[in-house]
């Protein structure tokens, strides 16, 4: 994985393994898209553990504003991360081959009083709109992201051809 965009990072897209790309990478294409700078990164819950407490602590003093955490399994990646910065974060659950994702989801959405962690739909879905959503949480302070963000929606329904069935 690379840098999506040169400019200082506001929203990390995180996720625990590799294999995960294949969902994730549709929330780093919505950012590309709306012009987000975001960084992406493997750091997993379970196996690197240090890594993914340091990322999580170092966030915000490095600028990001969200972060995007996608996790399959056991899915502690969003909990984890929530638990140790003061940013919002936003869990998408990647769709396991057991389970079809299902044990993903309820690990993500059953976070304790106090951890919040804004759950989206399991796989693609789930990462394109925790791309908008981030973007749309940044669109707030940021008018010329709040233009582009509308202009996306626009084009959206624009496409859905008013025809009768």
């Amino acid at each position: 994985m690379t840098e999506p965009n040169a400019a200082q990072p506001r929203v990390g897209v995180i996720m625990g393994s590799t294999s995960d790309w294949e969902t994730m990478r549709h929330a780093s294409e919505v950012l590309a898209r709306l012009g987000v700078a975001h960084e992406t990164r493997v750091v997993s819950a379970h196996r690197t553990p240090t890594r993914m407490y340091d990322y999580a602590q170092a966030a915000a003093g490095r600028g990001l504003k969200v972060l995007i955490a996608g996790a399959g399994g056991a899915a502690a990646l969003p909990g984890m991360v929530a638990s140790l910065t003061p940013l919002p974060v936003l869990g998408v659950p990647v769709e396991s081959h057991a389970l079809k994702g299902m044990d993903s989801l309820m690990s993500i959405v059953q976070m304790p009083g106090g951890i919040p962690v804004g759950t989206l739909a399991i796989g693609k879905a789930g990462a394109i709109n925790a791309g908008l959503l981030a973007a749309a949480i940044l669109a707030l302070e940021d008018p010329a992201l709040a233009t582009r963000l509308a202009e996306f929606r626009q084009a959206q329904t624009d496409a859905v051809a008013e025809s009768p069935i």
